[in-house]
């Protein structure tokens, strides 16, 4: 099973003839990367430095390949191996309201708002695990959420691979084109890192790097 529970209604949402918006997410939404942050987080303190610890060979490798989709799926395998659906939903929840108020850029918040009341359809398109992205896309009211998916056995429980590609780069085109067809026209994409170009580059406004304020 893949990770479709606590996404699965913001892809649902019925566009019409809304303009699209999409929205990176860790850097750009918020001043830091949020899935690194939560698994420190989760882990304590202690827990984290054990878990990098074990982590050395995919560290190590990463220096050499730089491959950002095998880091994340290491650090899902150290840190999430075996917890339930329900019990990182639940975490997921409560980390976005503990570190809301000190997390988020008020100017791309700004940014969000003022496309909301534009009626536009605003999509979270983020390399982070839908199921750690998703309490902060329903507190931002986000129509759409496209991530990571992380894959689940049959007890519900983490298995450390993910249902797909990485979300970044030219995947974060694919998943949209998926989600909203071929046909696809962004009326404005935003982030701030490589991963994001290809999606900023089919967007009539082109967003890069134009969020800088902290809470």
């Amino acid at each position: 099973m893949s990770d479709m529970g606590a996404a699965q209604s913001f892809r649902q949402s019925l566009v019409g003839d809304r303009q699209i918006v999409a929205f990176d997410f860790d850097g750009t939404l918020t001043i830091r990367d949020s899935f690194t942050a939560f698994l420190r987080w989760r882990a304590g303190a202690a827990g984290w430095a054990v878990g990098l610890a074990k982590m050395a060979p995919a560290l190590a490798a990463y220096v050499g390949d730089r491959d950002r989709g095998r880091i994340k799926a290491a650090s899902v395998r150290e840190f999430l191996h075996g917890v339930e659906r329900a019990t990182l939903e639940a975490e997921a929840e409560r980390y976005a309201d503990q570190v809301w108020d000190r997390f988020m850029r008020p100017d791309a918040l700004a940014c969000w708002k003022a496309w909301g009341e534009k009626g536009a359809h605003r999509v979270i398109v983020t390399a982070s695990p839908e199921t750690t992205v998703a309490p902060f896309a329903r507190r931002l009211g986000a129509e759409g959420l496209l991530g990571t998916q992380l894959v689940f056995d049959a007890q519900d429980r983490v298995t450390g691979a993910f249902a797909g590609a990485n979300c970044r780069g030219e995947e974060k085109v694919r998943r949209l084109r998926e989600a909203y067809g071929d046909d696809m026209m962004l009326a404005a994409a935003y982030g701030d890192t490589s991963g994001d170009t290809e999606m900023i580059a089919i967007a009539e406004e082109k967003g890069f790097r134009v969020f800088t304020s902290r809470p």
